[in-house]
């Protein structure tokens, strides 16, 4: 798609060419003619696009990690040559000489024509653009929509000499004002990709709420992202609470999908996960009631009591009893009491009843929570106990 619009891209700047030549030679106006030179340059510029897209696509060994900024690359080139095409405009808009344009109703229907042109491939060629995320096409789109304001000043300037306003190089020094700022724009864009800049703020936070939503994540202690041609590259470091290694990479490869799920165009996600060096351990406990008596059961306990244990000396660090959320869900209730139980970052449950082979288990063994049988009665004797097993 990306190289069939630059084609398209090619033979539109070939047409405008030849249009606004054969206009500039026939009314004679210095505002077609530097319209003129623009579309050359800009052919040479969507030539630079085509090979650009052909080249980023190709592997290579001495490049490991891609020839994709050679768009960027081509986007910075389109730059220049659109500077180099303001400062011919300019150049003879104030030392040409001033001649009097002939102007027909044709010049002007050629004129208006080479305004449309642009106009609709441009919308057509910034939608490719993005949907590919081609640096490169975005920046031609940019370029041929700088054509429908030139095109429209030569178009004015025309009317002016019709009317017999001499605004011919008035025309002309809009123009060079117009494609300097479109010029200006697309070279920090390209420097910026270059300078291996950043992602945008608002993927990288899009990114950080798909790995912070993990369960296992105990810790995201750094993202980077970055843009390289259409494609984008993301680093993330993590600390997770699940000790077993293939657990953990079970864990990584589900958030790698997560991401990619959520941000198109990414050619590489690199997740560092490292074991969570444990200084405590949250224990829950299923209760029977609110004053501390063990439930048997798991998913039917009414209350669940939350310890957050120093793993030093068995102390106990906090406690707090909750209410069991989902003591009035028919189906499923024993995993849906387990992701409640993961969400509140618990490490260990104890428990009175097996939960082998059951839903809660595998949502358990997922999240790196362990599970341990218990004899205790109340809460206090399931304190005492874990005091002193430390």
């Amino acid at each position: 798609m990306a190289e069939r619009a630059a084609w398209l891209s090619i033979a539109i700047n070939v047409v405008l060419t030849l249009l606004n030549m054969a206009i500039a030679a026939a009314s004679g106006s210095l505002a077609v003619a530097a319209e003129m030179v623009h579309n050359l340059v800009d052919l040479v510029s969507a030539v630079a696009v085509l090979v650009g897209i052909k080249v980023s696509e190709r592997k290579s060994r001495t490049f490991p990690y891609g020839l994709y900024k050679v768009e960027n690359v081509v986007a910075i080139v389109i730059a220049v040559l659109i500077f180099v095409t303001g400062y011919e405009i300019a150049k003879q808009a104030l030392l040409a000489r001033e001649r009097q344009a002939t102007v027909t109703p044709l010049m002007l229907g050629g004129v208006v024509l080479s305004a449309v042109i642009p106009l609709a491939f441009s919308v057509y060629e910034m939608r490719v653009g993005r949907a590919v995320n081609s640096p490169s096409l975005i920046a031609d789109a940019q370029e041929y929509r700088v054509h429908v304001f030139s095109s429209g000043m030569a178009l004015v300037a025309l009317i002016g000499q019709m009317i017999g306003w001499p605004l011919d190089r008035v025309a002309a020094l809009v123009i060079v004002l117009l494609i300097a700022k479109t010029g200006w724009e697309l070279l920090q864009d390209g420097m910026r990709v270059l300078l291996d800049a950043s992602l945008d703020a608002e993927t990288l936070n899009r990114v950080r709420e798909i790995i912070e939503a993990e369960p296992s994540v105990a810790d995201l202690k750094s993202l980077t992202g970055r843009n390289a041609g259409r494609y984008r590259f993301l680093e993330v470091e993590v600390t997770l609470r699940v000790q077993d290694l293939d657990r953990a990479h079970a864990v990584t490869r589900r958030m790698e999908q997560a991401v990619r799920a959520e941000v198109p165009h990414l050619e590489r996600v690199l997740i560092h996960a490292e074991p969570l060096a444990r200084t405590e351990l949250r224990y829950a406990v299923p209760l029977g009631d609110a004053s501390g008596t063990v439930s048997p059961h798991f998913g039917e306990a009414p209350f669940f009591a939350l310890l957050t244990v120093h793993t030093a000396d068995g102390t106990v660090a906090r406690q707090e009893v909750l209410p069991n959320p989902h003591t009035d869900v028919a189906k499923a209730k024993g995993i849906r009491v387990a992701e409640w139980l993961i969400q509140q970052r618990v490490d260990i449950v104890l428990l009175k009843e097996s939960l082998q082979g059951k839903g809660p288990e595998y949502a358990f063994g997922d999240a790196g929570v362990e599970t341990l049988p218990m004899a205790a009665a109340t809460l206090d004797e399931a304190r005492t106990a874990l005091t002193e097993k430390a």
